[in-house]
């Protein structure tokens, strides 16, 4: 039987350095995957989600058996990473950039049935990520803790220290850029959703 993350932290604090292992492994590749979206280097990425687990091994104890641990964590992933990111300017491409090049915004995106529905997506995977490394991190964070970590609304905010209605906004705002970039590159009405690509591009 899989151990529930609330009962790994229990063992954790009870002194069992394999639970805390048990939840090393279980967000290891969620934690890198984050951070290398925020701060778009994977080695740098590694060593922020190895920070982050150890500030969360020393703050253990404040964590709260009936929130998600996913949330919780990520909160402290984030407040390393920004402080990166603060140290870090890295560039980014803005909503009012796309609107003054004359992109379009979201595009009415439809699941393609055809049999080179899996070849379009792969493709436009790819052409998602190349996307994604062009918003503004905060932007990046909000569609990788919707879409890929399945955290609600209120979490982000609880992650990101900021209001509901804010991660609403970066939400819209993220997909509608990278609504713009992607038919920019020709993605029209037939491709994929951006919501399902973005849970499984890497």
């Amino acid at each position: 039987m899989v151990s529930s993350d609330a009962d790994l932290v229990r063992e954790a604090l009870d002194g069992s350095q394999d639970a805390f292992r048990a939840l090393v492994s279980r967000y290891a590749r969620p934690a890198i995957g984050l951070a290398a979206r925020m701060v778009r280097d994977q080695a740098l990425a590694e060593d922020l989600a190895q920070e982050a687990f150890a500030r969360a091994f020393d703050r253990l104890a404040t964590y709260k058996a009936d929130s998600r641990f996913s949330a919780w964590f990520f909160q402290i992933l984030h407040n390393v990473t920004i402080d990166t990111l603060r140290r870090k300017r890295l560039p980014s491409v803005s909503l009012d950039e796309l609107d003054a090049a004359g992109h379009p915004g979201i595009p009415s995106l439809a699941r393609a049935d055809s049999p080179s529905a899996v070849t379009e997506q792969a493709e436009l995977a790819r052409a998602l990520s190349g996307a994604m490394a062009r918003l503004r991190p905060e932007y990046r964070e909000v569609v990788t803790l919707r879409y890929r970590e399945d955290l609600s609304v209120q979490e982000i905010a609880q992650v990101m220290g900021i209001p509901d209605g804010t991660v609403k906004t970066y939400l819209f705002r993220a997909r509608k850029e990278l609504a713009a970039l992607l038919t920019a590159q020709g993605w029209g009405p037939a491709s994929l959703p951006v919501e399902t690509v973005a849970i499984e591009t890497p």
